[in-house]
């Protein structure tokens, strides 16, 4: 044996000496590791009681009250779908231009129904497919202030913005010159 299995094993001695639920708790998992069947269980020993606190007691109604919240599934996919991690082609007949000072609806007029709304204050954020979510990194995204456009980031051929987008197709991603930021220090 080296060394060092020969330390850790004199640690786990001195350690587990006395302690027999430790010991049997040792004893299971070296049983299992070399494929034995153990024949004594021991019951766990249940966790020591806390102080009757004011937090503890706030701490136990809490768990109470989310214990009767109903919980909403996860969505299942139907066994055999794959999960989309690549660019999907996009085609859809919802074509057309959209300008600043449109409303919400004259938007799903052109564009159809869309894939998201999100609304933070006055302002709400409605998402399109575009084909290119992935190598794009976004939806095409209509901003609305007050319920009117004033803004798109379009990346569909179909989708046009007639104003000014804050993020125009010809801008490209650029390179960090700095190159990796991530500093970890010395040890």
């Amino acid at each position: 044996m080296r060394r060092s299995t020969l330390a850790i094993c004199a640690l786990l001695t001195v350690a587990t000496y006395g302690c027999d639920s430790a010991r049997e708790k040792l004893k299971l998992a070296w049983d299992k590791v070399r494929g034995k069947s153990s024949t004594t269980a021991t019951a766990p020993t249940p966790p020591p009681q806390a102080p009757d606190t004011a937090a503890a007691r706030r701490a136990a109604a809490r768990q109470a009250a989310e214990a009767q919240r109903p919980t909403t599934p996860a969505p299942q996919r139907p066994q055999g779908t794959p999960v989309v991690t690549r660019d999907v082609p996009f085609v859809s007949n919802d074509t057309g231009t959209i300008a600043p000072g449109m409303n919400e609806r004259e938007v799903y007029e052109l564009w159809g129904s869309p894939a998201a709304v999100r609304r933070a204050g006055e302002y709400t954020y409605i998402f399109f497919n575009n084909g290119c979510e992935y190598t794009c990194g976004t939806m095409d995204v209509v901003t609305l202030k007050g319920g009117n456009v004033v803004d798109a980031i379009v990346r569909w051929d179909g989708h046009r913005y007639a104003g000014e987008s804050t993020s125009p197709p010809g801008t490209m991603p650029r390179a960090n010159p700095a190159g990796d930021t991530l500093r970890i220090p010395p040890p």
